[in-house]
């Protein structure tokens, strides 16, 4: 299915399984911004919503509840996305409450989330930066699955540095992070092609830039 029809199915999943106050902030919470973020963001880098919750209710430090934009969750992974409009609202916060939503970002961190925060402005005018930030935050918490493979902890560090990038990675690159030889590096990322985790993104008889196999990447999907 396209974006619009697996958009749907996933807001209808959540709608059939929530009442109460967490249906009506999933109604009323869940607006331009967020969609936006999901279309322009989220979609174009897993083609999914699987272990994505919109509106998801977390304990207040004040023993309340709030609600953020999107989780992010799986089996040891808490990441907490909030898209962030800039409104007249801002302008008249008062100095108490700029201090309470400082409290409550500090009291998610300390119970175990990863916050990444975005600008409304930032994933309307630079999408393709967002993605990149998403890719790198979830590649490190999922770089650690990598260690399931028989990898050298050479070529398992490469794989990360793919991953956080985002991008295609040159043999340089991977000198100057590693601090090996071009000839050691030349070989990590032979044998990483041998294995068909890393592909040639550019050139071809001297290869000058490596991209992520597609084995690699449904482990981040």
């Amino acid at each position: 299915m396209g974006f619009e029809e697996e958009y749907q199915a996933f807001l209808s999943a959540h709608s059939d399984a929530r009442t109460g106050e967490r249906l009506r902030r999933l109604q009323e919470g869940h607006n331009a911004a967020e969609l936006l973020f999901l279309k322009q963001v989220w979609w174009p880098l897993f083609f999914h919503f699987r272990y994505l919750h919109p509106e998801y209710e977390v304990d207040d430090f004040k023993d309340g509840k709030r609600y953020l934009d999107f989780a992010y969750i799986r089996p040891g992974i808490r990441i907490c996305l909030e898209i962030d409009g800039y409104g007249p609202h801002l302008k008249n916060i008062s100095r108490w409450q700029f201090s309470d939503n400082l409290e409550r970002q500090n009291q998610l961190i300390i119970d175990g989330w990863t916050v990444i925060r975005f600008s409304y402005d930032q994933v309307k005018e630079q999408p393709r930066r967002c993605q990149q930030i998403v890719q790198q935050v979830i590649g490190q918490w999922l770089g650690d699955e990598l260690g399931q493979t028989a990898l050298s902890i050479a070529e398992k560090e490469v794989l990360r540095l793919a991953i956080r990038k985002g991008e295609a990675i040159a043999p340089k690159e991977v000198e100057k992070y590693l601090k090996l030889s071009n000839k050691t590096v030349k070989k990590v990322l032979s044998q990483l092609v041998d294995k068909k985790m890393l592909f040639p993104a550019s050139g071809i008889k001297r290869v000058r830039s490596y991209r992520l196999g597609d084995q690699v990447k449904r482990q981040i999907r």
